[in-house]
């Protein structure tokens, strides 16, 4: 038999019953606090022990217990033998030299062939760079901070201990410092940061340890600490009086929220004149007589209980999202994480998991169960199915609420899927977002929407990493990595002005219309073509409702027919909803009404086997569509024409409504078109906004396409290009 061996790695940092006394004075008692890797915060209010725990690992202070710095014991050791073992120290109050240059600091304390050196120090901090010639005294509070924080990187520790490095800081200068700890932590440095501004500790580490009265409390996930604020009060004593040391029992929920609501308040001025070193106290009675009362809006239960949104990144930066289940697919994920990292790409773990466990998730579970509407209990419950469809609609929410995300990527069965791909189709067209999945090899319709999700294929079960996995793993992590590039390239490469794009809707039966139409405007818009097989209305009304297309030509609504009489190409209900709600010029027309789609001869419904049928294709086999049919669905289309607020243009060709449509054509039936344009002119409002323009061409006619056109430029205010003199 042969015996297996594992390498099992110390922790960065390990304290165990770690105890100071100043004088009589008990400081630290029992302190036990472990960093693995990474960056560990510590908060705690005045007096808890904090910078005393910073002085007993350099060893400024005497102490008991045991302090480990990667598995070898440091306590008893002097500050300046723990120093080269490789511990960095950035006191509380920078403690800089007056007299010594910025270039001079830093000089003093860089070491040859190190990872940090005064040029890198310089590009991480170009203020640094520009004041290298002053003094350490002439410094604002924030450039003394950066300055403390190089000196110590340049020792290139393998730990790094800062106190308080945000204190008596500006707002801006604390956003440095923060995307400063983050990079850091990316880049692999281990941070433990003693601080006191919660939403600093929270921003800069996964994890939080409470230090009350001496003592590591409990040690929480951030997400969790920073969207609880009844937690922070009860350990932190957050907006309490300081003298309040003992952490309350528990309040419940229902108190602490009616704890929040705010009504009227009276304020009392102590000095109701100003005061002179012979003033005497000012009576009760006077000052509760001189006492006014303000009345502030009271917080309904539902604001009180909003989630809190916590930034994925710092100002500027954009991350890379990997989501899925950590409690069923932890290894992938992190496989996936770290392999987009090592790209050189900020990237965030994203815990959808139900079984309410901690992952260690950059934003866990429960952060993004906070916006499920009922909060997490519409989450976290007893029923697998209502807990799995709980949290598909709290991610959703939580994505459409995010900035500053570079790309997505997950990866799971059928399950997996349907949970990440609802967030997905919540970003903006141009935003990688790829999922790993079982089901890529099937219809994907419902997953990826009207969206650009890519769906690769697992090949094996995403359960657990094997030859294959890791190979398609690896492949997707990659191209997530790649796309993410590339659109930063191009962005960067982008030139600021560009042409407009205006969405047009297509089939082949309506292609000439459309080359025509974009001939004639390609030089002042950016012409997107959508196919009008369901998803492609879809995928131009998405667009139109995030902005990114403010001008359509909308000449083929087939896919109407197929949504009232059951074929394969679909509309929803929403159908010309994104032109009602923008309320856009919009210019359209009844492009390819004369057909309902199905798939092979074989697939046509019994009860339409009687009706007139063309094979398009082996694949697709056309329904002419009856005069009873195009009287309903003209009456639908012209109530959706009427909720347009917008100028509206909608054509009728009299000579057919596709290229099967006009004499000798399969589907010329001018019956049937005359129900559907009599229909549509009979339920339209005209206005001087609303108009309906009827042609008597076919609608692949030049001339139709030039009225179409003509139209278009008079709406958006585009002057017709002047003929050549012949």
């Amino acid at each position: 038999m042969t015996a297996t061996t594992r390498t099992i790695t110390a922790p960065v940092l390990e304290v165990r019953d770690l105890n100071v006394f100043y004088g009589h004075s008990h400081a630290l008692q029992g302190v036990n606090l472990t960093l693995p890797s990474g960056v560990l915060s510590v908060v705690g209010r005045n007096g808890m022990g904090k910078t005393t725990t910073c002085k007993a690992i350099m060893g400024m202070v005497s102490s008991s217990g045991s302090i480990r710095l990667n598995g070898e014991e440091i306590r008893g050791k002097t500050s300046t033998d723990i120093a080269r073992m490789g511990v960095g120290y950035v006191p509380q109050g920078r403690r800089l030299w007056r007299s010594l240059t910025v270039d001079e600091h830093l000089k003093m304390v860089a070491q040859p062939g190190g990872q940090w050196s005064p040029e890198r120090v310089y590009a991480t901090f170009p203020r640094l760079a520009e004041r290298k010639g002053n003094g350490g005294g002439q410094l604002s509070g924030g450039e003394q901070q950066m300055l403390a924080i190089s000196r110590a990187l340049l020792t290139n520790p393998r730990l790094l201990v800062m106190d308080e490095p945000t204190e008596g800081l500006a707002p801006v200068i604390v956003d440095q410092v923060i995307e400063m700890l983050i990079r850091l932590g990316e880049e692999g440095q281990h941070v433990l940061v003693i601080e006191q501004n919660i939403g600093v500790a929270c921003e800069v580490a996964p994890n939080v340890a409470i230090m009350v009265n001496g003592r590591i409390d409990r040690v929480l996930d951030s997400g969790q600490l920073s969207s609880d604020r009844d937690l922070q009060q009860r350990l932190l004593g957050v907006g309490r009086h300081a003298h309040d040391d003992t952490p309350d029992a528990d309040v419940p929920l229902e108190e602490s929220a009616a704890a929040e609501v705010r009504g009227p308040t009276k304020i009392y001025v102590s000095n109701p004149t100003p005061p002179t070193r012979w003033s005497k106290p000012v009576p009760v009675r006077l000052l509760e007589a001189q006492a006014r009362t303000v009345s502030e809006p009271t917080r309904t239960a539902a604001n009180a209980n909003q989630p809190e949104l916590r930034p994925l990144s710092t100002t500027g930066e954009r991350v890379v999202l990997v989501a899925g289940t950590l409690d069923t697919k932890g290894p992938e994920l992190r496989y996936i994480r770290d392999i987009i990292r090592g790209q050189g790409l900020p990237v965030r773990l994203v815990d959808l998991s139900t079984s309410g466990g901690h992952s260690g998730a950059e934003v866990p579970a429960h952060q993004v169960a906070a916006f499920h509407p009922r909060g997490a209990s519409g989450v976290f419950t007893k029923d697998r199915g209502e807990s799995v469809a709980g949290m598909t609609l709290a991610f959703e929410r939580w994505m459409s609420r995010q900035s500053g995300v570079a790309g997505i990527i997950g990866a799971g069965g059928s399950g997996g899927t349907a949970m990440i791909a609802p967030a997905m189709r919540q970003l903006p067209v141009g935003v990688p977002k790829f999922i790993v999945s079982t089901i890529a090899s099937g219809n994907v319709r419902q997953y990826v929407g009207a969206s650009d999700i890519t769906i690769m294929h697992s090949v094996a079960d995403v359960q657990g990493l094997n030859e294959i996995t890791k190979k398609v793993l690896a492949n997707a992590a990659y191209g997530l990595a790649g796309m993410v590039a590339g659109a930063a390239a191009a962005n960067a490469a982008a030139t600021p002005a560009g042409l407009p794009p205006v969405g047009l809707t297509m089939f082949g039966v309506t292609t000439q219309c459309v080359q025509q139409i974009s001939a004639a405007i390609r030089e002042s818009h950016d012409c997107l073509v959508f196919h009008a097989t369901g998803i492609g209305g879809q995928a131009m009304e998405t667009l139109i409702d995030s902005g990114m297309v403010k001008a359509v030509i909308d000449v083929t609504t087939t896919e109407i027919c197929d949504m009232m009489m059951g074929g394969v190409f679909p509309a929803t209900e929403d159908r010309f909803g994104a032109v009602i709600r923008t309320k856009i010029p919009y210019v359209g027309s009844v492009g390819a009404l004369d057909m309902v789609n199905f798939a092979a001869p074989e697939t046509v419904p019994e009860h339409y086997r009687s009706r007139t049928l063309y094979e398009h294709n082996p694949q697709i086999t056309l329904m002419r569509t009856t005069a009873e049919e195009n009287a309903r669905m003209g009456a639908w289309i012209g109530e959706r024409l009427n909720a347009m607020d917008g100028p509206v243009r909608f054509f009728i060709p009299e000579g057919g409504v596709s290229a099967l449509d006009q004499p000798g054509g399969a589907f010329h039936d001018p019956a049937a078109d005359k129900a559907l344009f009599d229909a549509i002119t009979r339920t339209v409002r005209q206005t001087s906004n609303r108009q309906i323009i009827r042609r008597p061409e076919n609608i692949n006619d030049p001339a139709f396409s030039a009225a179409v056109v003509e139209a278009f430029r008079t709406l958006h205010g585009i002057a017709s290009p002047k003929r050549k003199a012949v």
